[in-house]
């Protein structure tokens, strides 16, 4: 079979047509200390058992954290939230700072104002490229109603009016 080869920008670029929701995942290191960053590979595996992922860049200086840690919380956020992400996809040496959360079961971090707070105990880590794929389950859920924080083509973008049939 003949290797196909995909630039990296043009794949880039075709994938950021596919709309995210935008979440913060959050666990805490063997100290204590919270950590977190803002991801857009988020999805559901089972409903039963309850599986979610999220893969994270093997490049990450977060990798060792995540993948020792054996849980998280994905926090999804709300549309109101944008400077949450924006501070958990930046290098600011402490993201927590004037950021209001509690602890999930596990002990991750759950952020005040996310539509929905996943927690969850790490039940596989896959490896997937340049990625390393995180298998959660599901131990405790919370949600509320609001409009999510959506990413497309490389912005932010706002929910529109729904589809009519």
């Amino acid at each position: 079979m003949e290797k196909l080869m995909i630039e990296e920008e043009q794949f880039r670029q075709a994938l950021g047509q596919f709309v995210t929701g935008i979440a913060v995942v959050t666990t805490l290191d063997e100290a204590g200390t919270p950590h977190g960053l803002t991801i857009n590979s988020f999805n559901s595996v089972s409903l039963d058992p309850p599986l979610v992922l999220w893969s994270l860049d093997k490049r990450s200086h977060q990798l060792e954290i995540f993948s020792k840690s054996g849980f998280y919380a994905v926090n999804i956020l709300a549309q109101s939230q944008k400077q949450i992400s924006d501070r958990f996809a930046s290098f600011v040496e402490d993201r927590f700072a004037d950021v209001k959360w509690g602890s999930g079961k596990s002990g991750a971090p759950v952020l005040d104002g996310s539509l929905a707070q996943i927690d969850c105990q790490v039940e596989n880590i896959v490896e997937g490229g340049d990625h390393i794929i995180l298998i959660g389950r599901v131990i405790d859920i919370s949600h509320k109603d609001g409009e999510p924080l959506l990413y497309h083509s490389g912005n932010y973008k706002a929910v529109g009016a729904l589809v009519e049939d």
